[in-house]
C-alpha cells in the first residue's frame, strides 16, 4: 500500500502541465480566429482590472511561439529534476507550489508593474521554483544551495540593470519581461520562508 500511495510522483505533474501548455499553444496556432486562446487567457493588465482575474494564473501557461514554449518546458523539467529530492516523497508539495507561484506571479505583476500590460510564459514561475529549491537545499544542509541561490539572484539583478540578451528576445519573438523574473524570485523566496516556518512549527508541535 505504501508503494501505491507514491505511484503518482512529481514527473506525472510535469507531464500534465506540459500537455496543458502544448495543447493551449496548439489550439491557438491553426485557427486563432475561431477561438483565440491568447485573447481570453493571457495576462492583460487592463482586462484583469475589469474583473478577468483568471488571467493572473492562466497567463503563465501561454507562450509567444514554439521556442518560448520549448525553452520554458525544458527549464521546468530541469529544475524539478535538479531538486527532485524535495518533491519525490510529497508530489503534492510541487503541485501546491506551482499554483501558488503562478498566482503570486500574476498578482505581483499586477500590483507592482502596472505599466506591463501583457505577459505570457512560465519563466517568472521558474525563477521562483528555482529559488525555492535552492532554499530547500540550504535547509537540508546542501552547500550547493548557496551557490544556486547566489547565481539566480545575480542573474535577476543583472537583468534588472542591463535587460535580457537580444538573442533570447529574437528567439521568443517578444520582449523578455525581466520584471516577471524579479517577481518570481521574490515569490519563491517568500514561499520557501513560509514553508520552512510551517514545517518547523509542525515539527515542534509534533515533538512537544
Amino acid at each position: 500500500m505504501a508503494k501505491q500511495s507514491h505511484s503518482v510522483g512529481p514527473y506525472h505533474f510535469l507531464v500534465v502541465i506540459s500537455v496543458i501548455c502544448i495543447l493551449l499553444f496548439a489550439a491557438d496556432v491553426p485557427t486563432p480566429a475561431f477561438f483565440p486562446i491568447d485573447h481570453y487567457f493571457s495576462y492583460r493588465y487592463d482586462d484583469i482590472a475589469q474583473g478577468q482575474v483568471w488571467r493572473l494564473f492562466s497567463g503563465n501557461l501561454l507562450h509567444t511561439n514554439l521556442w518560448h514554449l520549448l525553452m520554458n518546458l525544458a527549464g521546468f523539467w530541469v529544475i524539478v529534476f535538479l531538486h527532485e529530492v524535495h518533491y519525490k516523497r510529497h508530489p503534492e508539495k510541487l503541485v501546491l507550489l506551482f499554483v501558488c507561484l503562478c498566482l503570486l506571479e500574476g498578482v505581483g505583476l499586477y500590483l507592482f508593474y502596472p505599466s506591463l500590460k501583457a505577459y505570457v510564459g512560465l519563466s517568472g514561475m521558474l525563477h521562483g521554483l528555482f529559488a525555492f529549491g535552492a532554499m530547500m537545499d540550504i535547509r537540508k544542509g546542501y552547500y550547493s544551495g548557496y551557490l544556486l541561490l547566489v547565481g539566480v539572484i545575480a542573474k535577476v539583478a543583472y537583468e534588472q540593470y542591463f535587460g535580457a540578451t537580444e538573442s533570447v528576445t529574437e528567439l521568443i519573438g517578444a520582449r523578455v519581461a525581466t520584471e516577471s523574473h524579479l517577481v518570481g524570485l521574490i515569490c519563491g523566496l517568500l514561499c520557501a520562508l513560509c514553508w520552512s516556518f510551517v514545517a518547523n512549527r509542525f515539527k515542534y508541535n509534533k515533538l512537544s
